[in-house]
């Protein structure tokens, strides 16, 4: 099974110089914990987490009463993201995005083709893949 049978296609996205506050409210509207980064000229340049943000707000506890904190408005994604994340390609095997996320201990990946960003897979797309085989 390729990558591509299990993405999700056309992820929701953030821009590098959008504020905190958006990407936490992209991340509560949609029920994603990962934001794909995208450039001024729509290139992948990073990776943002619902992990990342949480520490931006100097606490992996913070929930959304902590939105009216001016920190939301004053934290840029550029400076939250992990740049450059590590991707796979949409024809690639599932093994081995499952291969990547482990040894990289990352929960998501870019999914590419060529240089264009046409989806994400997470780890939990990946378990409910082997779930459903499991019950098939």
């Amino acid at each position: 099974m390729n990558v591509a049978a299990l993405m999700t296609a056309d992820p929701v996205t953030i821009g590098v110089d959008d504020m905190l506050r958006a990407a936490l409210e992209k991340m509560e509207t949609h029920q994603i914990q990962h934001l794909p980064v995208l450039s001024n000229n729509r290139h992948l340049v990073g990776i943002l987490s619902d992990r990342d943000c949480r520490l931006a707000m100097r606490s992996p506890f913070t929930d959304r009463p902590y939105w009216q904190s001016d920190l939301v408005e004053q934290v840029v994604v550029r400076n939250m993201m992990t740049p450059a994340p590590i991707t796979i390609e949409d024809n690639s095997p599932t093994i081995e995005a499952a291969r990547l996320m482990l040894t990289h201990q990352i929960g998501c990946l870019p999914v590419m083709r060529d240089e264009t960003l046409v989806g994400i897979i997470t780890r939990s797309d990946l378990l409910m893949a082997y779930l459903n085989l499991q019950r098939g």
